[in-house]
């Protein structure tokens, strides 16, 4: 597996730390324990690595040297691509390992998967997590100069295309020219042993809140994309006399002005006693947060699919989300929580208050969303790719389109 640009090891919500290293991370961990052996190339980006980080039996994390051993911005990993392909290179040909594939995670990875399956002759699955074309049709795009162009590359280079929901399936379809027989569905999963539901007063003990206050959750990464400043301004909207959790920290190139502007619009709004920011938790210690939330706000501009919304869920926690990529396929829309269609406050507020002032409404929309949230699990997620992985590696790899 390639995830280049940031580590399975890494810490979810912190810099560029998100859902991608917890799908990679549970995948191999589950690959692994189906009999497939797993090694996880990532830039070595703190001097204290070691090269070779053993997680668990026929699980590893290659901690490959490129560039700086320093984290540096996303966008300029990707002039290291030559240099992590050469040393990864080098390593696997060196290795006893018998590598029968490589799995792409991200269009950066996807351009090293590009020139190593060239290199070793070895077929590409290819998963893109989120697409530049459909971000920037939501006015967040990265550099389509660059990015849109690679991964359009990559497309036309990969035997096998993992997208997460139909709706990516046709994205990739119509938006890169992917053809249809080389993509297939595999919905990420959720850990069903760390997230459960919990007694909320016994949480809310925990984050020193009191049994009977009102609380929003909104976890995740604070970049332009992920909407944080929607939350902020819906919770000025409120009827309900709620505080809201912000669990995370600044991502990508505008994060660090985005979390001073967020801070600076809870000041404007005279919210500073209703809005209290997480620096960013260890993933299992979100099941918490979950727990003690009345509801989960994901009001994303662009989501592929939406792991949070899928944590919240399996906690028994209601979510109010953008009506908006793989969220609509989480989020039965008035069953298991509120898919909102528009960017205005008012619109997350309403269904908020909805169930804030209805806490046995509240609480049957978490039971349901709980039931659904079963159907996803890393094991099913992992047997499904073990499949696909076995299909495309007793063929020959197929040429670039």
């Amino acid at each position: 597996m390639l995830s280049v640009h940031t580590s399975p090891l890494a810490q979810p919500g912190a810099g560029d730390g998100g859902g991608m290293n917890v799908c990679v991370r549970s995948l191999a961990s589950n690959l692994a324990r189906a009999g497939v052996l797993c090694d996880v190339f990532t830039r070595a980006d703190h001097a204290e690595q070691p090269p070779i980080v053993g997680v668990e039996p026929g699980f590893r994390v290659i901690h490959i040297a490129a560039g700086p051993r320093a984290p540096i911005p996303k966008l300029e990993v990707f002039d290291l691509v030559d240099q992590f392909a050469d040393t990864a290179l080098e390593f696997m040909t060196a290795s006893d390992a018998d590598y029968d594939l490589l799995h792409a995670n991200y269009w950066i990875s996807g351009a090293v998967g590009h020139r190593l399956k060239h290199d070793l002759d070895l077929p590409l699955a290819a998963t893109f997590h989120t697409l530049d074309r459909v971000k920037a049709e939501a006015g967040a795009g990265d550099d389509p100069a660059t990015r849109a162009r690679v991964e359009a590359e990559v497309v036309s280079c990969s035997d096998l295309l993992i997208a997460s929901t139909a709706e990516e399936q046709d994205q990739l379809e119509e938006l890169y020219a992917a053809e249809r027989e080389r993509i297939e569905i595999v919905p990420p999963g959720v850990d069903h042993r760390i997230f459960f539901p919990g007694e909320q007063a016994m949480a809310r003990r925990e984050l020193g809140l009191a049994p009977d206050d009102r609380v929003v959750l909104f976890a995740g990464r604070i970049q332009p994309l992920k909407g944080v400043d929607l939350a902020v301004r819906c919770l000025a909207e409120l009827r309900a006399d709620a505080s809201l959790f912000v669990v995370g920290g600044p991502s990508g190139p505008d994060g660090d002005a985005e979390l001073v502007r967020v801070r600076a619009l809870v000041e404007d709004l005279g919210l500073e006693e209703r809005v209290r920011f997480v620096a960013p938790q260890p993933h299992e210690r979100l099941a918490v947060f979950y727990r003690a939330a009345d509801a989960c706000i994901v009001p994303s501009r662009a989501e592929s699919f939406g792991l949070v919304a899928l944590e919240a869920a399996a906690c028994a926690t209601p979510v109010v989300a953008a009506d908006v990529g793989g969220l609509r396929s989480l989020i039965d829309h008035g069953g298991t929580g509120f898919l909102v269609r528009g960017r205005e406050p008012a619109d997350y507020a309403a269904p908020l208050d909805a169930l804030l002032g209805d806490p046995a409404r509240a609480m049957e929309m978490g039971r349901n969303a709980m039931a659904r949230s079963a159907r996803y699990t890393w094991s099913i997620a992992a047997a499904r790719l073990r499949r696909l992985y076995g299909d495309i590696a007793t063929r020959s790899p197929l040429p670039c389109q």
